[in-house]
């Protein structure tokens, strides 16, 4: 009777496989790249992202200004209402409105003999003799005290706008400060949100006798709390949110300080970091071509051990040591750059960032990052390595000409089951699972038609007519011949191409979005804070300044939704997805025709004279976002008050216009006796803009002139971040599919090697084996280019239009220019790996065959 074959131990088996690691890592030299790359891009980027939220959230006190914050627009808290707050602990009370700085004195930029401008838009605050509650307001010299009526502290931004400095004069409305000192660091600044403009701070004192505070003026209440230590202030928060339902208040509590700005950073982080899994993804194809390519090279010796004994068990568990001990090293060395990246980030980007965290490990994202690149490795290694644990002896020594790819039940289980385990962690940690799922499946979607795609080719190269020149069929012969690797190279060129067209058809929408469609379409500046009775006074003045002007006036309000159809917005756990327009105040008007830049799409408009109860106009995108109907009804809190509205009408709102774009417009007769201002538009010639402008501040000091250009150039500016940041996670990608090209390259050396020989044997030039593999990599890339074209440019419609609500506009000489430049240089790719070839000769390539 046969005796049962005895198992290698763990200690033998590591003994071989420790031995073996010691001649050399060639063919495992890719499998730790692609693993690097993906694990140390996806640290990385949780790394950024969690130091950033968690520095937020840290210093949520300094960053709100308090504990908890109460705010208001167009007006301010009565005293009753503010003791009231007192009653709660110590508070300190802010003003924040837009308002043009105007440099005093016949040196200042705009004076006499000066073609700078006259006066600079600027946020200016007002600030009590409690503020800062947390933190300290710094100064670039001096310490910060209260401050006198007269005085004024402003940002360097300002300063270098109107060239002055400490102890030269600053006009806003009807008030003359003295700079007392140029501030470095604002506490609250983060949680103030977007500006359009650099800082000053004056006294509340000194705000008021500017005279721009004036019924139906533009500005913002805010008056922050210290409440007591140990003070649960989410419950309190919820709790002033019931008392004072109907006040038309908003609070916010120092847990969340920054809702604005996180929502924003996570939501990029979570963007880049899908990019970084795809990336990682793209990259285990390299792992599996890079362990095909070590485990063809060390095929002999898988043959040996077989043929000594050796059990498929220990096959497995050897190579499985060899494979994991680099795996494991690649993993650790991705975790170690990811997590050193963050600081020489945020010291890259600098004020770009909303914070500047200091450098702490997170454990979560580098485990995150660590549990995807195990993943991603055991997915990809198992069907290679299957091969080689299953087939017999004589089926591995005939290999690289007769390859089998069938896999056994245990590894198609448990390649089942890593993809599923990274499906669980990708979506269990995202902040929008839907948004991920999307991603990882079109990510799917893309390998798997590659792939088909790759078989598709084989096959029909196999049935095509043989061309008559030599070359030619040699070269239509190597995509489907024994050992072929065509399906590898479809997915490597095609992953390529394809990454290198998205990124094209992003950049250059990103680039059209405000290049082309908004300057076609915008004004020349905004006009904010027009007292309501000066209509007639304020067009004279433009027509008199430039006669051509086209003027949109409208009246401007702040208003916050609080019901609609019957539900209370502060009753609900968990807004509807999409509805931005419920978190805070927003903009509200009134009407009696139909708004420039909308198109009605449901209901009628309201006669001109209509006098009934209160209408309103909505959003129809808005309306959907909230299921509503012609007919329901809505609330909105304006200035303290609450007004039922019917919704009268929807329309679609042409945002992109940059003019004056509302979800809600009433009818005249909701609001027209509110305390309110005017806001307009001017659209003009652009020399005629400073003529403008100093005619109106001399006639209004009270309102804000918006130059459109700077908030383009603001705007600009984001997007360029926005897409620096895009084009830096998916230059990863790129890097993993050359990765994946590189390891098709080498899982086919073998193959390519034994080719060469015959054919230098047969008498063929090394120009002419060289030519032969440049041909087979045209013809992919040939077949490849409209699949590519069409892939990419669907992915890049869908980061801009979906992703971020762009319009799309690609440049196509741009995309058609970059697939060309990209086919080239992944054909460079190609054929430096088959340089080698060349330089085979054949008496040593047959004693190693």
């Amino acid at each position: 009777m046969r005796a049962p074959m005895r198992t290698l131990g763990l200690g033998a088996s590591w003994s071989i496989a420790r031995r073996d690691l010691n001649a050399g890592l060639r063919g495992l030299r890719l499998l730790f790249v692609c693993l690097f790359l993906g694990v140390a891009t996806l640290a990385a980027i949780g790394s950024l992202t969690t130091s950033i939220t968690s520095e937020i959230s840290a210093r949520g006190q300094t960053i709100l200004g308090g504990d908890i914050e109460a705010r208001m627009s167009q007006r301010e808290a009565s005293e009753a209402e503010k003791q009231t707050l007192r009653a709660l602990g110590p508070m300190s009370e802010t003003i924040r409105l837009r308002a043009m700085a105007n440099a005093v004195g016949s040196n200042a930029v705009g004076g006499p003999g000066s073609d700078g401008p006259a006066a600079v838009l600027t946020e200016l605050k007002g600030v009590d003799g409690a503020y800062p509650l947390y933190g300290k307001l710094l100064l670039r010299a001096g310490t910060y005290a209260p401050l006198a009526p007269d005085r004024i502290l402003i940002g360097e931004a300002l300063a270098e706008r109107l060239e002055v400095k400490p102890g030269d004069a600053l006009r806003y409305g009807t008030a003359t400060f003295t700079i007392s000192g140029l501030i470095a660091e604002e506490p609250d600044r983060v949680g103030e949100g977007f500006t359009l403009g650099p800082v000053a701070i004056v006294s509340l004192d000194g705000l008021r006798r500017t005279g721009l505070i004036q019924p139906g003026s533009l500005y913002e209440s805010k008056y922050r709390i210290r409440v007591a230590p140990g003070t649960d202030v989410e419950a309190l928060r919820e709790r002033l949110e019931d008392e004072h339902a109907e006040a038309g208040w908003s609070f916010r509590d120092r847990e969340n300080a920054a809702p604005g700005t996180s929502r924003f950073i996570e939501r990029m982080g979570q963007f880049l970091s899908l990019i970084g899994l795809t990336a990682l993804v793209i990259a285990g194809i390299g792992v599996s071509n890079g362990v095909s390519s070590y485990l063809a090279i060390k095929r002999g010796g898988i043959a040996t051990f077989k043929v000594l004994g050796a059990t498929s068990a220990d096959i497995e568990r050897i190579y499985l040591m060899q494979i994991g001990t680099v795996a494991a090293m690649a993993i650790a060395c991705g975790l170690i750059a990811g997590a050193l990246l963050p600081p020489a980030l945020i010291a890259v980007l600098g004020d770009v960032l909303p914070v500047q965290p200091g450098f702490r490990i997170h454990p979560l994202p580098l485990v995150t990052s660590a549990a995807y690149g195990l993943l991603i490795a055991y997915i990809f290694t198992l069907p290679p390595l299957d091969r080689a644990r299953t087939l017999p002896v004589a089926a591995i020594l005939r290999a690289h000409v007769e390859p089998r790819s069938r896999l056994d039940r245990r590894s198609v289980a448990g390649v089942v089951l890593g993809v599923l385990a990274v499906l669980a962690i990708a979506l269990g940690t995202a902040r929008e699972p839907l948004f991920s799922a999307a991603v990882l499946g079109a990510t799917a979607a893309v390998l798997g038609l590659l792939l088909l795609l790759g078989w598709g080719i084989s096959a029909i190269a196999r049935r095509v007519p043989r061309p008559r020149r030599p070359l030619w069929r040699l070269a239509i012969a190597n995509l489907y011949r024994p050992g072929a690797q065509t399906s590898a190279l479809v997915i490597a060129l095609g992953l390529a191409l394809t990454l290198f067209v998205t990124l094209a058809g992003v950049q250059t929408s990103l680039t059209a979005e405000i290049d082309r469609t908004v300057p076609q379409k915008a004004p020349n500046q905004f006009v904010l804070d027009i007292p309501s009775d000066q209509e007639a006074r304020f067009r004279a003045i433009v027509a008199q300044q430039a006669p051509a002007a086209e003027l949109n006036v409208v009246p401007a309000l702040r208003g916050r939704i609080v019901a609609y159809a019957g539900q209370r917005v502060a009753d609900m756990e968990t807004p509807p997805e999409g509805a931005w327009f419920l978190r805070g105040e927003r903009g509200v008007t009134y009407s009696a025709t139909l708004p420039e830049g909308s198109d009605l799409v449901a209901g009628q408009w309201w006669a001109p004279d209509y006098a009934g109860p209160p209408l309103i106009s909505l959003d129809e995108e808005a309306a959907k976002t909230l299921n509503l109907k012609i007919g329901d009804s809505m609330t909105v809190s304006v200035l303290g008050r609450e007004i039922e509205a019917k919704i009268a009408s929807l329309r679609k709102v042409n945002w992109d216009s940059m003019g004056f774009n509302y979800v809600m417009v009433f009818s005249p007769s909701a609001l027209a006796s509110a305390p309110h201002s005017l806001t307009a538009t001017i659209t003009m010639d652009e020399a005629q803009g400073p003529g403008v402008t100093r005619a109106l501040l001399a006639a209004f000091p009270g309102v804000s002139v918006i130059a459109v250009a700077e908030v383009v150039e603001q705007i600009s500016g984001l997007l360029e971040q926005m897409s620096g940041a895009i084009v830096a996670a998916a230059s990863i990608a790129i890097f993993a599919g050359v990765a994946v090209l590189i390891g098709a390259i080498a899982a086919s050396r073998q193959a390519r090697s034994y080719d060469s020989v015959i054919l230098k044997t047969l008498g063929a030039t090394r120009w002419q084996i060289l030519g032969t593999q440049a041909m087979e990599y045209a013809l992919l890339a040939a077949t490849l280019a409209l699949v590519s074209l069409a892939l990419g440019m669907g992915a890049a419609w869908y980061v801009i239009v979906q992703v971020f609500e762009f319009g799309w506009a690609p440049d196509w000489g741009v995309v058609l220019a970059t697939l060309a430049g990209g086919a080239i240089i992944t054909l460079g790719i190609g054929l430096a790996g088959s340089i080698p070839l060349m330089s085979l000769r054949p008496s040593r390539a047959l004693r190693e065959l």
